[in-house]
């Protein structure tokens, strides 16, 4: 039964979306969430339980409903499944290209061995780069910042020390090689690690995000949101549905929350 205090709360809860909406077509900002703003007024009968709870919970404290919504308008726009599948690809890419760099560093870590070789002993020399300064006075040329402050005091390097105090052009591409090699990927922050850090992508990566997302806002005076929020599984899956915009066959209900939740606490346990 649809009560006078429901439908308060779900004309509140629509009215912090359209507002955030409309000061993003302002500010001709954040269209992505202005998509997921969308989405969630035209499924707003669906959510009229959540928007109950979330006003009910929420509404005694100062601005904690629209940081709420926020949270829900932030996640969907820069965490739907789509967006997951491409931050996995790009962790696959990142791994490939230093994979690369370190076989091509090699490659010209030999090359420029080769190329000394000959300057010492075929009688041909030629103008290319021999002492590292000079390879990074080149590759400063452009650097407004580096000419102007740090090349003239740069120059007095190689007078001071003589080569055999520099890594040879063959020993900096090598150690480069061995950089992009033995490189140890991790996400720059908290949401891009939970979403990628299961093994096989799933509806779940979206909830493990959405969850983190909620706590980062928690904790006051800190965060807008008051410490040890917890909503019931039905709201979660109806936000996260509408969210997402989820169709019929691919829907979450109470149960797949709770599962994920009970996984999320076990392995937060061990």
């Amino acid at each position: 039964m649809t009560t006078p205090q429901t439908k308060n709360a779900r004309k509140i809860c629509e009215q912090i979306l359209i507002n955030q909406k409309l000061s993003n077509v302002k500010l001709g900002i954040l269209r992505s969430e202005n998509a997921v703003a969308d989405r969630l007024l035209a499924r707003g009968l669906e959510l009229t339980k959540a928007y109950e709870e979330l006003h009910r919970k929420l509404c005694h404290y100062p601005g904690a409903l629209q940081a709420f919504l926020e949270v829900v308008l932030t996640t969907g726009a820069f965490w739907s499944l789509e967006d997951i599948a491409e931050a996995r690809k790009a962790r696959g890419e990142l791994n490939h290209i230093n994979q690369q760099i370190g076989r091509l560093a090699t490659e010209v870590a030999h090359l420029l061995t080769q190329r000394d070789q000959l300057h010492n002993t075929s009688g041909f020399r030629d103008d290319t780069y021999f002492h590292v300064c000079d390879l990074i006075k080149g590759a400063g040329k452009n650097n407004s910042e580096f000419v102007n402050r740090v090349q003239e005091r740069f120059e007095q390097l190689p007078a001071q020390f003589s080569l055999k105090y520099w890594p040879t052009l063959s020993d900096v591409m090598l150690e480069l090689s061995s950089d992009a090699k033995s490189a140890i990927q991790e996400a720059s922050d908290r949401l891009t690690d939970v979403a990628t850090s299961a093994l096989r992508p799933s509806r779940a990566d979206f909830f493990k995000t959405f969850f983190v997302a909620i706590k980062e806002k928690s904790g006051r005076p800190i965060g807008p949101l008051p410490s040890g929020l917890i909503l019931t599984d039905n709201t979660l899956a109806s936000l996260v549905n509408c969210a997402l915009d989820l169709d019929d066959e691919s829907l979450v209900d109470a149960a797949y929350v709770k599962g994920v939740r009970q996984r999320e606490r076990q392995a937060s346990q061990q």
